[in-house]
């Protein structure tokens, strides 16, 4: 089904429900990242695949505002399909959209009017061109796919100026609008089953999340708490599945409460393993239908049961039962139910747990670092042979499949972290390229330099690196602006900093050298990274965005990514993940005006390409990190390789010490 057609039945059902406008995000119910193929309903209607945008249908005959250069319309007012999304995604977007239908909206860019803002102006139109006092710009969602947050800021940008949020329910739709027109084309909803995650690598029992959570829940008096990301849940319980691509995932829901604790899910398909109904039932986790747990919310709070706190408090009087709900990263079909004084709007005690590893998780972290140096030693003297010996030109689409290959001889190997972004040339620029057999698709030989970015799941740990490699000569500008790109990882893999520093203060490190000559990147510098779970994940990152104030702490892994890139040209991206260690002991007091302090200790553990390097551009303390880097990769990833073998004479000829001026 084409763009028009679809762009056709949509308004057609949007009319039904005398709907203005219909947003089509990219999330599924627990508001993931990457989400399975059933849910993928924004790439559907638009053909843009990329991870992240959120796409607005208008009716063809709304009315459209002035053009005010106050209220950052853009001067393609006329357009009825939008896509909006990030810096990552210019490039991708702009290549997938049919412009015919579809414009690009450039979130970020100062002249791009937020989604919010653009409805809103669409409201104050509609309003003000309308002759009746009821009119009302009606904007139609379906609620499990928006965040709580998203449409209480939405619905108090509309009233002002007479516009509403609609949800399908509320017009007696019970499905998606979307799923109506891609009907029997849908992807079947994911159902693989539920596996234990070891104690071993989870470092912590379900019984003992449990406490933990329990006593933050009585610190805020909250009677239930509610858990909506699928790495939430598969983290409080020590699952994991394979709903999701390259995210080690279940479709499932939590609910904890003083009294007991409830994994929600279809537990036909989920449970099929004996171990993990056992495991469960162990851990005192009881078992109740996906669909159950609105009913379930609606019904505690209503008990009327005991508050959260010790009875020797204040908070030990009878109240109403509290909801502790992060709605930032829950649906809003789940918020919409809880009624303001019964809700505690934080974010949720897994979330800290999740972010900061146990010895046992960056364990496994470190591990699955080691072996995926292997693998890409093993796959980068094949590549080299290939091109420099054989004369061959490899495909991106090859390159991908003999990279995931050297990670599937790997010990405890699962799936990739995410799908491999392997970008030739010009390719290399488009921040979250995907190769596939069509007419983008680049072959690497000697002349141009391709962006490798890959990641692996393994049981014990998540990899997530980043290289860019010339088997050629590089031209001298590449050289420096590869050369910068790597004095940033340096500067930041080498900070120190005081306890209670958001990330966001550490990304000016990062920039600085590429800054220097008047050069930028478009993405942030690092996100965290889940052990054995999802490759992006909170509460931390590394960016210019000021907004996310959470500091970083002891056991955060996080990656640091700093790069540059010039559109039709190339792409560099050097990326290592770390992991965040106290310099000395931080359960010791610190005498008063002294602050505890933290560093960063590298996980990858992958060469990076010296003859691309200009020498001169370094300092003595940086030479000295790199050659630092590279014995400890050949020491810890050569002891995993056979003498010999050309994986090891790869690795130990780029581990040479750099050659000094």
């Amino acid at each position: 089904m084409n763009t028009s057609e679809i762009l056709e039945q949509m308004r057609s059902k949007m009319s039904q429900f005398d709907m203005d406008a219909f947003l089509v995000p990219s999330d599924d119910p627990h508001l993931s990242e990457y989400t399975a193929m059933a849910f993928r309903r924004r790439a559907f209607v638009s053909k843009f695949t990329g991870s992240a945008g959120t796409a607005l249908i208008l009716k063809e005959d709304v009315i459209m505002p002035e053009l005010d250069e106050n209220d950052l319309i853009t001067d393609d007012i006329e357009q009825r399909a939008l896509l909006w999304t990030d810096s990552r995604y210019f490039n991708e977007a702009g290549m997938q959209l049919d412009s015919e239908h579809w414009k690009l909206m450039k979130g970020g860019l100062k002249q791009t009017p937020t989604i919010i803002k653009y409805l809103t102006n669409l409201a104050k139109a509609k309003k003000k061109n309308s002759s009746s006092e009821e009119a009302s710009f009606r904007v139609g969602i379906d609620p499990f796919v928006h965040s709580a947050s998203f449409c209480k800021e939405l619905t108090e940008a509309l009233e002002p100026h007479g516009g509403s949020i609609v949800t399908l329910d509320e017009v007696g739709q019970s499905t998606n609008i979307v799923d109506d027109i891609w009907s029997d084309e849908r992807p079947a909803l994911p159902s693989s089953p539920f596996r234990v995650h070891p104690l071993e690598y989870a470092g912590m029992s379900v019984a003992d999340k449990l406490t933990k959570i329990r006593a933050e829940m009585a610190k805020c008096d909250a009677t239930m708490s509610i858990f909506s990301t699928l790495d939430d849940v598969a983290y409080l319980f020590n699952v994991r599945a394979a709903d999701v691509d390259c995210c080690p995932v279940g479709i499932s829901y939590g609910a904890v409460s003083m009294e007991g604790a409830t994994l929600y899910c279809d537990a036909e398909s989920k449970l099929v393993d004996s171990a993990v109904q056992e495991h469960l039932k162990e851990n005192g986790v009881t078992v109740a239908p996906y669909g159950d747990l609105i009913g379930d919310i609606q019904s505690h709070l209503t008990t009327g049961e005991q508050g959260a706190g010790d009875e020797s408090e204040s908070s030990s009087t009878t109240t109403k039962p509290k909801v502790w709900l992060d709605t930032a990263h829950s649906n809003y079909a789940i918020s919409r139910i809880i009624p303001k004084e019964q809700l505690h709007n934080k974010q949720n005690a897994v979330t800290p747990m999740k972010g900061c590893k146990n010895e046992a998780e960056m364990e496994g972290m470190r591990r699955a670092h080691i072996v995926d140096g292997v693998a890409m030693a093993e796959f980068m003297s094949w590549l080299e042979d290939e091109i420099q010996n054989k004369k061959r030109s490899i495909s991106e689409v090859e390159l991908d499949i003999v990279l995931c290959a050297a990670r599937a001889r790997q010990p405890g190997y699962i799936e990739p972290s995410f799908p491999t972004i392997a970008g030739v040339g010009p390719n290399g620029a488009i921040i979250h390229y995907r190769a596939k057999e069509d007419e983008t698709m680049r072959y690497l030989n000697m002349e141009e330099p391709i962006l490798i970015d890959s990641g692996g799941q393994y049981e014990y740990g998540t990899t997530d690196v980043t290289r860019t490699w010339h088997m050629g000569e590089g031209t001298p500008e590449f050289k420096e602006y590869f050369t910068r790109v790597l004095k940033g990882n340096i500067g930041v893999d080498s900070m120190v900093w005081p306890e209670n520093t958001p990330g966001f203060v550490l990304d000016v490190f990062a920039r600085k050298a590429l800054w220097e000559i008047g050069k930028d990147y478009g993405h942030g510098t690092g996100h965290g990274v889940g052990a054995a779970l999802n490759v992006h994940e909170g509460p931390h990152s590394i960016s210019p965005r000021f907004t996310n104030k959470e500091v970083m702490k002891a056991g955060m892994a996080v990656s640091n990514e700093p790069g540059y890139y010039e559109d039709g040209r190339f792409g560099i991206r050097i990326e290592n993940l770390l992991e965040v260690q106290p310099i000395g002991d931080h359960s010791v007091e610190v005498p008063p005006g002294t602050k505890k302090f933290l560093r960063f200790e590298k996980l990858t553990l992958i060469p990076i390409q010296k003859n691309l390097i200009v020498v001169d551009l370094l300092t003595e303390q940086e030479m000295d990190w790199l050659d630092s880097y590279h014995a400890m990769v050949f020491d810890k990833v050569g002891a995993l390789m056979e003498d010999g073998s050309p994986g090891k004479e790869w690795l130990k000829k780029m581990c040479t010490p750099i050659e000094r001026p």
